[in-house]
């Protein structure tokens, strides 16, 4: 059974430069061992971090460049030293640049994101923790549909500007054995 993990965050504020000074409001997670979509708050994160720990892979998008600095403001470690699929990555060192998750999830899936993360946070500021949970766990199912659609067909897919369907080819199978390391716990 897989012990693969896809996750996403949403932060309190509007994204800086500064991840050190970000803060998370929510992490959502889904975990393919269990079959379960869970949202942690950010009080909660340290239940998260075991099981991140126990993962063969953590699954998400732009959570190199993005989720994981911000985690690791919570973190005892470097999530940045678990095994790692990124697909934005993948996407950006295939293709030569970026494209939004919505974007790619409209083309592929036909469905894409329920909002934005601005929107998260306006609801964050607001006290609608529920919607800023509903949105994340949106999202994370979003990741890992798209990234199931990789898996199955070895492509990903966008619209170009003028409308043209193009193939991004991906390789999401993962290569290696992992073992698992428990890393949270103090020695």
């Amino acid at each position: 059974m897989s012990k693969e993990v896809v996750f996403d965050i949403e932060t309190q504020t509007a994204a800086g430069f500064d991840y050190k000074q970000m803060r998370a409001s929510v992490v959502g997670v889904y975990f393919y061992e269990t079959d379960e979509y869970v949202c942690y708050e950010e009080s909660e994160l340290p239940k998260l971090w075991p099981r991140l720990e126990r993962a063969d892979r953590l699954i998400g998008f732009n959570q190199i460049s993005f989720d994981i600095p911000i985690l690791n403001n919570y973190y005892p470690g470097d999530l940045g030293k678990l095994p790692q699929l990124d697909i934005l990555e993948v996407i950006r060192k295939t293709i030569g640049f970026r494209l939004k998750l919505d974007h790619v999830a409209q083309t592929c899936l036909g469905v894409g994101k329920s909002a934005n993360g601005l929107q998260a946070v306006e609801w964050w500021k607001q006290g609608e923790i529920q919607k800023v949970k509903d949105y994340c766990l949106q999202d994370v199912k979003v990741t890992k549909e798209v990234y199931e659609y990789g898996l199955k067909y070895g492509a990903l897919a966008y619209e170009d500007r003028l409308g043209g369907r193009k193939a991004i080819p991906v390789d999401f199978v993962q290569k290696q054995a992992v073992s698992s390391i428990n890393l949270s716990l103090g020695f």
